[in-house]
């Protein structure tokens, strides 16, 4: 699938897991801007900023708060027509020699500071962040997919009535989700083999608390 593809596989999917959570989001005004600067801090917990307390990197759980970025930014990007085959281009980055962890802190403070001041999503600055952390886009993709089941499997089970166990057997569902993507062999067959392997660990645990 080359790049392009996989752009427009994005922009359906999330189009698709919008309209679930209503059927008339384009009209909603929901503030995206607001979802992407708040993911930036979750990010940033999970990269480590505490000067005054050990932290360690969880380099897996930052790129999936990236990708839930990518998930608010691109819906902000749809709602105004502004998804172009130019948006692939822009994403397409070479990762920066030897980053520090300070690079990437300050990448994400900008793109924060833009979100806030613009109330829109600076993508130039969110191409900036995956070149610093690095995030290639092939891995973008196959991270938004596997992000994009879960919401859906969240919105499935309960996620808006608040019914959803977002932690099973003493772990979050995002822990969960990137053993299960390792696990994951076929392409054709990802996104219904995922939910499956979702559900049945879901269920499992459920039964088991």
């Amino acid at each position: 699938m080359d790049k392009l593809a996989m752009l427009e596989t994005m922009a359906a999917m999330q189009a698709a897991h919008n309209e679930h959570v209503h059927p008339e989001w384009r009209t909603q005004r929901y503030e995206y801007y607001r979802a992407v600067w708040i993911e930036c801090g979750e990010l940033l917990d999970h990269f480590g900023w505490k000067w005054w307390k050990h932290q360690q990197a969880d380099l897996n759980q930052v790129k999936l708060e990236l990708v839930d970025i990518w998930h608010f930014g691109m819906s902000d990007l749809l709602r105004d027509g502004a998804l172009k085959p130019n948006v692939v281009d822009l994403l397409t980055v070479d990762p920066i020699d030897d980053p520090s962890g300070d690079a990437l802190r300050d990448a994400i403070e900008d793109l924060a500071e833009a979100t806030l001041q613009s109330k829109a999503f600076p993508i130039g600055l969110f191409a900036r962040v995956m070149q610093v952390l690095p995030l290639p886009f092939d891995e973008l993709f196959r991270l938004y997919v596997g992000k994009n089941v879960l919401n859906e499997f969240r919105q499935d089970h309960g996620y808006q009535s608040g019914t959803y166990l977002k932690t099973w057997a003493g772990r979050e569902d995002n822990e969960h989700l990137i053993e299960l993507l390792d696990e994951i062999d076929d392409p054709a067959t990802a996104v219904k083999d995922l939910y499956e392997m979702l559900e049945g660990r879901y269920a499992l645990a459920k039964s088991a608390s």
